[in-house]
């Protein structure tokens, strides 16, 4: 026991620990499940760094936050940003029938590491605790609109599981006859009548859908998104795959939410900057120097400007404001702000080379 014991504590020096568990299942924000095709570590990696795009795209409810500049540098050490991972293994069924298996990777990343690079970045943060709208949702497959409540929580299934993609919950009404009755104001596009009918649930906020037979795309599906008794959002979709129009109400939500309440850390503003480095005493010096600051995910551009008797001044085009910079700075050590040089009226900060 006490050689198992030593042993489990060594593994706490390894960035991204393999926790155990039978039905591994990811919980929270800050975790997620990609599935793999195995379990060696160049699938992983590249599985850490689709997790933590997930991770940012839920912690800001911005689908595209990937995309945001600097996020694709950090994706490439993604697996930095992980406190603990296990993988799980899940039986189904082949078109021939047979038995196979998928493997999933569960990933819980480091909250702290995670807030850290949104701020630094000036991702958006939704924050915690975040609301559970209602999904009044009406459904005619040929057959009359008929309200989709609790009883029938698996033919809402797609966009209950989208939003929690997004990073949030969705709720749905108890369907019972009362609730039955707005379907009509579903259909008729009154949102009024729909806010009224879920007055008794909290918060005051809901997604209103109609989905039906389409003659030329095969279904149809409008929108309606509604907090506090003010419409946010409206919107149609077509397609032939019903799921898919679901989850895509989903989407529409999470955009207006993401859109009204997430919020950017104070990061300074994306611009053209000027920094001096002290410390650099040789060639060496300045190629080590040179090296860092490029891999540096706020650093759009860099250029050496001129030698001065305090040092080497440089010229930053940064994604974020120079608190973003500082934070990265902080982060690796290998340069630090020298105490009492900062923000000179009229001069550049100055940080030496450790």
């Amino acid at each position: 026991m006490i050689a198992a014991l030593a042993l489990l504590l060594a593994s706490y020096g390894a960035v991204a620990q393999r926790v155990e568990g039978d039905r591994a299942r990811a919980e929270g924000i800050y975790a997620t499940e990609v599935q793999v095709n195995g379990q060696g570590e160049t699938e992983r990696n590249s599985a850490f760094a689709r997790g933590l795009a997930q991770v940012l795209g839920k912690l800001s409810g911005d689908r595209g936050a990937a995309s945001r500049p600097g996020v694709g540098a950090e994706l490439r050490q993604a697996r930095t940003y992980v406190k603990a991972y296990d993988y799980r293994q899940d039986e189904g069924l082949g078109p021939t029938g047979a038995p196979n298996f998928r493997t999933t990777l569960v990933i819980q990343y480091d909250e702290e590491a995670v807030n850290d690079l949104a701020a630094t970045l000036g991702i958006p943060v939704w924050p915690q605790p975040r609301p559970k709208p209602v999904l009044w949702l009406a459904i005619d497959d040929g057959s009359g609109p008929r309200l989709v409540g609790l009883p029938q929580v698996n033919a809402a299934r797609p966009a209950l599981n989208r939003a929690v993609e997004r990073g949030y919950k969705l709720g749905l009404p108890t369907g019972n006859a009362a609730e039955q009755a707005a379907v009509g104001a579903i259909w008729r596009g009154d949102s009024a009548a729909v806010a009224r009918a879920s007055a008794r649930y909290s918060p005051p906020m809901q997604l209103i859908g109609k989905l039906y037979r389409d003659t030329t795309n095969g279904w149809k599906a409008d929108w309606t998104f509604v907090d506090a008794g003010k419409v946010l959002a409206n919107w149609s979709q077509t397609g032939t795959d019903a799921r898919q129009l679901m989850s895509g109400g989903a989407d529409g939500a999470a955009d207006a939410l993401m859109k009204r309440y997430a919020k950017r850390a104070t990061t300074g503003e994306p611009g053209v900057y000027h920094v001096t480095f002290t410390g650099i005493d040789s060639s060496d010096d300045f190629i080590r120097l040179a090296g860092y600051l490029q891999k540096l995910a706020v650093v759009r551009r860099l250029a050496p400007v001129r030698a001065t008797p305090q040092g080497l001044e440089y010229e930053f085009e940064l994604v974020s404001g120079m608190p973003g910079l500082n934070r990265l700075l902080a982060r690796d050590g290998v340069v630090e702000v020298l105490e009492g040089l900062e923000g000179l009226e009229g001069q550049p900060p100055v940080y030496r080379l450790r």
